[in-house]
């Protein structure tokens, strides 16, 4: 086994990616206040063609040098809006036919490995302030919540890799299941 340089990678140029055909998912930061969160979350979302990053509230956007140095680009590539209010994007999306999942723990919450998508339709999942989660208003108003099932003593990971877990289940699950 031989590592591959990158030359051998065949990547997409920046405007091959633009024109892909991306994954009909939207991902929303609700109130992330770590700029090294967000740009890992562009950089995870490049690699499974992420329809849009919605940075919502206090969620930095790009241009920044700290969102870049975990994106490494991703945030040129990756399309994506700031709006002040997260419930705004929700109520957007909905009307547009998206189905909204809140990433958090919460009673009568979906099991990641239990849920069910349908390859026709339109999915967001938000992912939550790191200290706080997703607010519970903007719950209120999903059409429902997802967990990652966990067996430690801390049942919290941090957002970023929350959201390398997540963004890869739901193009899994709606590219091969």
């Amino acid at each position: 086994m031989k590592k591959l340089k990158i030359t051998e990678m065949n990547r997409l140029s920046v405007e091959e990616f633009k024109e892909e055909k991306k994954t009909p998912f939207v991902v929303i930061l609700d109130n992330v206040r770590s700029l090294h969160n967000v740009g890992s979350v562009f950089r995870t979302a490049d690699a499974f063609l992420v329809e849009a990053v919605y940075l919502c509230g206090i969620t930095c956007t790009p241009p920044h040098a700290e969102i870049h140095k975990t994106a490494l680009g991703a945030e040129n590539t990756v399309d994506w809006k700031h709006y002040d209010d997260t419930h705004i994007v929700v109520q957007e999306l909905k009307a547009k036919g998206y189905i909204v999942f809140s990433v958090e723990q919460a009673n009568g919450s979906t099991m990641l490995p239990d849920l069910q998508l349908d390859k026709t339709k339109k999915y967001a999942v938000i992912l939550g302030n790191e200290v706080k989660g997703v607010q519970q208003s903007v719950i209120d108003i999903c059409d429902g919540c997802i967990e990652i099932p966990q067996f430690g003593t801390k049942h919290s990971l941090n957002v970023s890799v929350t959201g390398g877990i997540i963004i890869w289940e739901m193009f899994n699950k709606m590219h091969n299941s």
